[in-house]
């Protein structure tokens, strides 16, 4: 390939963005007040790379995977303050920044694993505008209640005010995905500590959801002592609870362990 084109890799997820208007709509989304860092996850060709290299961040750093485009990136676009080749799940955000705001167009076979990296470094990481699935996103900005309220909406609404700006039909890439994707914004909340112990919470959040048609006292019951008492929450289902329910819930385990 010459350095006009790179080829979209199925095997990494790819699919470029097209839409200018689109590209633009994303970059401005992202406030990244008070950010020493901006991170672009996965450039490809750098649609948002171009916009976001012009907003003059105090460092801007890309990470990109595929080596063909980490060359067209160092031939075509320029203001890149460094183009870092591999792969993000296996950065140590610890060396990037002290404040970080996170952006890209998540590839869709990894975007739950990105979200538990950003999770892993939530002190670090205040911001996170990106697009993702459709259905993830809706996943994720959902309230208690709903059928497609889960893990990641618990976790992530744990330690960030979550967001959904916009849809993205399927047209605007090339090669078109076969689903709508989404833009979605994270900002670190004011949380500083979970009301409880921070791995009984996951234990218990994934525990839940993954018997989740299921009454709370079911996937519990391993978790706790066959005479522990009732609790108000039991005969709820996970998609019920919300982040402070989960944590009152994860102080009666701990009780009754």
């Amino acid at each position: 390939m010459g350095a006009d084109k790179v080829r979209a890799k199925k095997h990494l997820g790819q699919h470029f963005l097209k839409d200018k208007r689109i590209a633009t709509a994303i970059v401005e989304s992202l406030r990244a007040g008070g950010c020493d860092t901006v991170i672009e996850v996965g450039p490809g060709m750098g649609v948002l790379t171009e916009y976001l290299a012009a907003r003059d961040f105090p460092s801007f750093k890309v990470v990109e995977i595929d080596r063909e485009s980490v060359d067209y990136l160092r031939k075509n676009i320029s203001g890149i303050g460094e183009i870092i080749p591999g792969d993000f799940l296996e950065l140590d955000l610890r060396q990037m920044g002290e404040s970080i705001a996170v952006i890209g167009n998540f590839p869709y076979n990894i975007s739950s694993q990105i979200f538990f990296r950003v999770l892993e470094n939530r002190n670090r990481v205040r911001e996170v505008v990106c697009m993702v699935q459709k259905e993830v996103a809706e996943r994720i900005c959902t309230p208690p209640g709903s059928r497609v309220y889960g893990i990641l909406s618990v976790l992530l609404g744990a330690w960030y005010d979550i967001e959904y700006l916009f849809t993205v039909n399927e047209g605007v890439f090339s090669p078109p995905p076969k689903v709508k994707s989404a833009v979605i914004r994270l900002r670190r909340n004011e949380r500083l500590r979970l009301g409880c112990d921070e791995e009984l919470f996951i234990s218990v959040v994934k525990r839940c959801f993954n018997q989740r048609r299921k009454m709370l006292r079911n996937p519990l019951k391993m978790m706790v002592r066959t005479d522990a008492g009732d609790m108000k929450y039991l005969s709820m289902r996970a998609e019920q609870l919300s982040v402070e329910q989960f944590e009152e819930l994860t102080v009666w385990v701990a009780e009754n362990r």
